[in-house]
């Protein structure tokens, strides 16, 4: 075969296979190549996520962000009323609202400050507002942890030997969510799966988080969702 009509087709080859190709411009590289693969946002099914892989914010990362924003610790629930900074009460006089339920609290006062009343407000709206996109029955998440004073880490630490004597929970910010428990709304009405509930609120919290609004531990022993304010 002539050489010079061996190399036009061996060029031409080239060509064809370089243009088959997609070209991937600078921004929009695909996440399967560079790490994590890529969970795409479909509002109206249903995404399980695995907590425990993507909530791994440790307690210093929590506390650079409570001593940021947050009061200064209390010696006792007494101190209240005189923070540092405006404490909010969350859920009311029956400790109850239509985007949370507050628990019944031994070791913290329902207290927070502005941001963290406010980001927790948002996730138990955003919560509904998923529920209903999935066709999924109301319920609310609850909270199981708040405000704690100096006081009550040292009383929790009688029977919790996990307790931590640098609790972020002292700072105002930082409220616990349990992922095993839900209120529901109707009684009388369908109930929602709690592996399909875990997953929404899940869903819920990896938005909130990578909106820069808060710091999210999984936490197995207690489990909650530990959740830090962070603007």
């Amino acid at each position: 075969m002539n050489k010079f009509l061996l190399l036009s087709i061996l060029s031409a080859t080239l060509l064809l296979s370089c243009g088959s190709k997609e070209e991937v411009k600078e921004g929009s590289v695909p996440t399967e190549i560079i790490g994590e693969p890529a969970v795409p946002r479909k509002p109206n099914r249903i995404l399980y996520l695995n907590g425990n892989r993507i909530f791994r914010d440790d307690n210093d990362t929590h506390l650079a962000a409570a001593e940021k924003i947050g009061i200064k610790p209390l010696a006792s629930r007494e101190g209240i009323k005189n923070a540092s900074r405006e404490l909010k009460p969350i859920g009311g006089a029956m400790r109850f609202s239509e985007s949370y339920v507050v628990d019944k609290l031994v070791h913290s006062s329902p207290f927070l400050v502005p941001e963290a009343a406010k980001l927790l407000q948002d996730i138990g709206e955003a919560f509904h507002d998923s529920l209903r996109s999935k066709q999924l029955p109301a319920y609310s998440v609850i909270v199981t942890s708040v405000l704690r004073t100096d006081a009550d880490v040292k009383s929790l630490s009688r029977t919790n030997i996990n307790a931590s004597k640098r609790s972020v929970h002292c700072y105002g910010t930082t409220i616990d969510i349990t992922y095993n428990r839900f209120m529901k709304h109707d009684d009388e009405g369908p109930s929602a799966r709690d592996v399909d509930l875990k997953a929404v609120l899940t869903e819920v919290l990896r938005d909130m988080r990578e909106q820069g609004r808060c710091y999210v531990k999984y936490e197995v022993k207690q489990a909650c969702f530990h959740i830090t304010a962070r603007k």
